[in-house]
């Protein structure tokens, strides 16, 4: 006989799980933020590596650049050795000594390309972690997938995009960038140490193991036409993101006079908004669908950035700033849940191939943002726009998921 929802052993099964479920959240959220936390620091260290070698608007947004082609190659075979290797704790457990030596090192090493190219292989193990942990958090809350990766997300803006900035502006104060970032690892070597305990509660890999056909099946369905404009829609996407961030301190500090610490005080403050916005959009989207609320929001962030590069007063700068990263940053996780929708099986691969879009090629958007700079730094923001309108020109040709409505896990 079937037992019934009153039954007190299904109460107490249904209870373990949202315990569960929770602890899960929280523990992936955190370790997220802190491996951000670390990462995030590179749109304060790149003009700080550049001022200190006489460089200029160039060479920063090569420093990102590189940064995010080093994250994207890492993504797409941290997905499939997640979706593989059953110990899903122990590749996470890694990647915190991963970034804290990589950081590290970079801070020991003279001239421009050493040191960009440490910073590139700390990134790498922040950037390891996202397909393993996303992939999780899908497989274990298939029905609010959108709402658990906004709140997976949220920790990780929190971390890259106001933490990280704000204590490494704070500390330049103080020290110089080598410093600063030494002591910014502190965090990941106490979060590796806390996760060789954590890692053993994380749920194992189940079900079917990725295999050489299911890659075939992954190629032949993102190089289809609508895989590759779904492509294209987080590439524009990114690439307005990174352009729009890559040379914002850089335009407080030239053209509105401020230091380092104020600066970063700004960049900090202009993505608090949509960072806390994140699980709420996700939550929407899951319950009305994604494209119009991902077209509707992308349309207003063009708007916005338009807006910040036509305008030089400082009040209408930063307004039109703040709306249009604020923008920018709500809508990822609509369009993390929408990619993993599209793909279907093979949740940490497919996380793994769509960070890899996003941040490899996205990055892309801080070189060019970059040497428009040199020309003028206000054509950068002009750049972010016709970015975010190109991503919403190819997201009105693709079909979206209508949502998976309110039942199934709590997230």
């Amino acid at each position: 006989m079937a037992r019934s929802e009153a039954d007190p052993a299904v109460l107490a099964n249904g209870s373990s799980v949202i315990v569960r479920n929770r602890f899960l959240l929280e523990v992936l959220t955190l370790g997220h933020l802190v491996n951000d936390w670390v990462g995030g620091t590179i749109w304060i260290i790149a003009p700080a590596v550049a001022v200190s070698m006489g460089l200029g608007p160039a060479e920063i947004g090569i420093i990102l650049a590189v940064n995010g082609i080093a994250a994207g190659l890492t993504y797409i075979p941290a997905g499939i050795i997640a979706d593989r290797v059953s110990n899903q704790g122990l590749l996470m457990l890694v990647t915190f000594w991963w970034v804290a030596a990589g950081y590290f090192v970079s801070t020991l090493v003279p001239g421009f390309w050493p040191i960009t190219l440490l910073l590139a292989v700390g990134v790498m193990g922040d950037a390891f972690w996202h397909p393993v942990a996303t992939g999780v958090l899908v497989k274990t809350l298939p029905s609010r997938r959108a709402q658990a990766l906004g709140i997976h997300a949220m920790g990780g803006s929190i971390g890259a995009e106001i933490l990280g900035p704000l204590s490494m502006g704070f500390l330049l104060g103080y020290f110089s960038w080598q410093t600063s970032l030494q002591l910014l690892i502190i965090p990941a070597l106490l979060m590796g140490f806390a996760f060789v305990f954590i890692a053993p509660r994380i749920p194992a890999a189940c079900g079917k193991r990725l295999s050489i056909t299911d890659l075939r099946k992954l190629v032949r369905l993102w190089s289809s036409s609508r895989g590759l404009c779904m492509v294209g829609v987080m590439v524009c996407y990114n690439m307005a993101l990174y352009a729009l961030l890559s040379m914002t301190p850089v335009i407080l500090q030239q053209r509105y006079g401020f230091d380092t610490f104020n600066a970063s005080i700004v960049f900090a403050g202009m993505l608090v908004f949509g960072t806390l916005c994140q699980p709420f959009v996700g939550k929407i989207s899951d319950i009305a669908g994604r494209k119009a609320l991902l077209i509707g929001t992308v349309g207003l962030a063009a708007v916005c950035a338009g807006a910040a590069g036509l305008l030089s007063g400082f009040l209408p700068f930063i307004v039109s700033l703040v709306g249009a990263a604020s923008l920018l940053t709500a809508i990822r996780p609509v369009i993390l849940a929408a990619a993993v929708e599209f793909s279907g099986d093979s949740e940490s691969t497919t996380m793994g191939l769509v960070f890899a879009i996003l941040d490899g090629v996205g990055a892309l958007g801080a070189l060019l943002s970059g040497l428009a700079g040199e020309i003028d730094l206000s054509l950068a923001f002009l750049l972010s726009a016709v970015l975010s309108a190109a991503s919403i020109v190819l997201a009105l040709g693709l079909r979206f998921s209508r949502g998976t409505g309110r039942g199934g896990e709590a997230a």
